[in-house]
């Protein structure tokens, strides 16, 4: 059985640089109970005037095509993890894949937020493994800084949610040249209402009014406590039983990039793991959550920082809305 490897990274944000001090104009807040609260110091938001999910996404995986030497002919398929499609359907996978060149292979679209991108990394590792295909397209793209309640009664979603777009291609190799060990799904709907997005939604009589516009449900509503408490269990848990199925310790890891939900939760982790600071990397605290974009972008950023190598052992992990919670081992 082959092993998928991931051989190139990308990732794009928008120019839209988006400080503190510039959401206390908008919103009742200040720059120190922001950073004390969340660890973010700036996000990016998106121009509308240049920037759709799709052609962030499209941007991102042609530096990631390019740093794999990869022409993009080569690529058989694609997931895409988004939450915030540029339409309500069709998918934005193929609206990628127009943009792209590449009509004619499938694109399949996922919705599991922020742990969208470990999803789509696990099947795109499915398909490699099986041998239905021998490169993979995996992109997590999000523009939420549109859906946000950018008030004082919305700002503990609206001072961390933000705009990017990040990019893996995976490949088929041996399992001596290293390559994804190991991937672990879980899901629990009883929580779905902790952190959702009601409205437009299929199962209403009305899907659209004035009055469902003007009232909350259009905007995203988060229990914030009772996704901390959730997320610090959930994420030590799925990182250890990661390590357990591949009989090693979270001594052997060499990079922990969890998702950028807060720096808080990373923070935690780190501490119930007894990792040092050089063996985590964040990046929250310039990007903000940018949910299904935020592991693949810290991930593209931290290989070109250096801080991943050819052996090293690499973990990633998320939790979020559904809830939803994922790891990845992968052999670099």
């Amino acid at each position: 059985m082959k092993s998928s490897r991931i051989v190139g990274l990308g990732h794009y944000v928008p120019k839209n640089i988006v400080k503190n001090e510039d959401l206390e104009k908008i919103i009742d807040t200040n720059n120190e109970w922001i950073i004390e609260r969340t660890g973010i110091e700036e996000r990016r938001w998106f121009d509308p005037e240049n920037d759709t999910v799709s052609n962030m996404a499209t941007k991102a995986a042609k530096m990631a095509l390019e740093r794999a030497k990869t022409d993009v002919s080569e690529v058989d398929f694609i997931v895409f993890a988004t939450i915030t499609p540029d339409y309500f359907f069709p998918g934005s996978g193929v609206l990628m894949q127009r943009e792209l060149g590449l009509q004619g292979i499938g694109a399949l679209d996922i919705r599991n937020a922020c742990s969208g991108f470990i999803y789509a990394l696990s099947i795109a590792d499915q398909f490699i493994k099986t041998g239905m295909y021998k490169a993979v397209l995996v992109v997590g793209a999000e523009i939420q800084s549109s859906a946000i309640d950018k008030s004082t009664a919305g700002r503990s979603s609206a001072v961390i949610f933000a705009d990017g777009a990040g990019a893996a291609v995976l490949k088929a190799s041996e399992p001596a040249e290293g390559g994804i060990l190991s991937t672990h799904l879980h899901a629990d709907g009883d929580f779905a209402e902790e952190l959702y997005v009601k409205d437009p939604g299929s199962s209403r009589t009305v899907r659209l009014s004035q009055e469902l516009i003007e009232g909350p449900t259009f905007h995203l509503t988060m229990n914030g406590n009772a996704v901390f408490k959730h997320a610090v269990v959930r994420f030590s848990k799925v990182i250890a039983e990661a390590l357990a199925a591949n009989n090693l310790s979270a001594e052997d890891i060499d990079l922990l990039v969890p998702h950028q939900a807060n720096l808080r939760i990373s923070n935690y982790v780190q501490k119930q793991l007894n990792m040092p600071d050089e063996k985590v990397f964040n990046n929250i605290m310039h990007y903000g959550n940018t949910t299904a974009a935020s592991i693949p972008i810290a991930l593209s950023e931290a290989w070109e920082q250096g801080k991943i190598k050819e052996g090293d052992l690499i973990c990633l992990a998320a939790f979020g809305s559904g809830f939803t919670w994922a790891s990845a081992l992968i052999r670099w």
